[in-house]
């Protein structure tokens, strides 16, 4: 098992961290969490280098995807840099890259019933007027989660917040910084239920975030 207390704040940085070969040949992985070797719930950094390709697997409680960098394929569709996937239980799929990717991937962690399959490519949709200075791209909610990108623009300030079901971000560009300390592209977050922290940048920043899914 790794970093699966919910009840406790997690900081990895992952441009830190070295890579793991997976059990398909050409694919390696930085495990983030882990539930279990090879099954149950896990967040990942995934290289498919070029070429690479993965056999094909069921997604009894879901997967869902940010393509970080290159092209992340499968039998449905091509997906480039700055696409959001979410594949429902009960899902699968064989994928690819050509040109080689990199993602990040979490595993086993939807509820149930979010049977929404959801394909968006990012860089094609509109920012929508955050709270402040920010700018926000709704991604996907059900119940309580709620998954978006935001953009802070420079030296942006946002008020003191407690996160109820928990905060999870992924910096994808920029630094994100608080109290807590500073957060470079690449870093990885997860605070539990009702944690709170006064979060700044000093730079345009960018992150994927997730609220409300953890246990509580």
């Amino acid at each position: 098992m790794l970093n699966m207390d919910f009840n406790e704040g997690v900081v990895v940085r992952t441009r830190e961290q070295e890579w793991v070969r997976s059990p398909s040949g050409g694919v390696d992985r930085k495990p983030l969490a882990r539930e279990e070797a090879e099954r149950g719930h896990a967040t990942s950094i995934v290289r498919y280098n070029p070429g690479a390709s993965f056999s094909r697997h069921e997604h009894p409680r879901g997967e869902e995807i940010f393509v970080l960098d290159g092209v992340f394929s499968d039998e449905n569709g091509n997906y480039p840099a700055g696409t959001y996937l979410r594949n429902p239980p009960g899902s699968g799929h064989t994928p690819f890259s050509k040109p080689g990717c990199i993602l990040l991937v979490k595993l086993h962690q939807f509820n149930e019933r979010d049977l929404a399959t959801v394909r968006i490519n990012t860089r094609n949709s509109d920012w929508l007027p955050g709270i402040g200075g920010l700018e926000v791209m709704p991604l996907h909610e059900f119940e309580h989660e709620h998954v978006a990108l935001v953009k802070w623009p420079a030296n942006e300030t946002f008020q003191p917040h407690r996160h109820f079901g928990g905060e999870e971000i992924f910096v994808l560009s920029g630094e994100f910084c608080d109290e807590h300390g500073r957060y470079p592209e690449g870093s990885w977050l997860r605070s539990p239920h009702l944690s709170q922290h006064h979060p700044f940048v000093e730079q345009e920043t960018v992150i994927w975030v997730k609220t409300g899914h953890l246990p509580f």
